[in-house]
């Protein structure tokens, strides 16, 4: 069996992992075996992280909702509930930009619904 010399792919490897450690702390930028360990944490930790985003501002969202609909005499569940059965689908993103920057247009939803549930 033929011998493989790695040279060329193995220098390719540690340049490109190399380059990913950039700005990392002392070994962790310039060793290759102590960047690779960093660099694979780093896009482990990144991964989960872009997973982690979407919850936080999901909870975000609604702790936003909540406390306006509070301000309105409503609590969060029943807010959702009404709109639902009001037949206005509207997701949480932009409930909270609205119970934000237009306070009476939330209000305005908040009274359809306590319509639609007292109907």
């Amino acid at each position: 069996m033929a011998r493989v010399k790695r040279a060329v792919n193995a220098k390719k490897n540690h340049r490109k992992v190399l380059k990913l450690a950039k700005g990392y702390y002392q070994g962790k930028s310039k060793l290759f075996r102590t960047a690779n360990e960093t660099v694979i944490r780093a896009l482990r930790n990144a991964y989960v992280g872009r997973k982690l985003k979407k919850r936080d501002f999901r909870k975000l969202w609604i702790a936003r909702i909540n406390a306006a609909a509070r301000m309105n005499g409503m609590t969060y569940s029943t807010l959702m509930n009404g709109l639902k059965k009001s037949g206005i689908e509207i997701n949480r993103k932009m409930l909270s930009e609205i119970a934000i920057h237009d306070p009476q247009g939330f209000t305005n939803l908040v009274d359809q619904a306590k319509k639609s549930i007292n109907a």
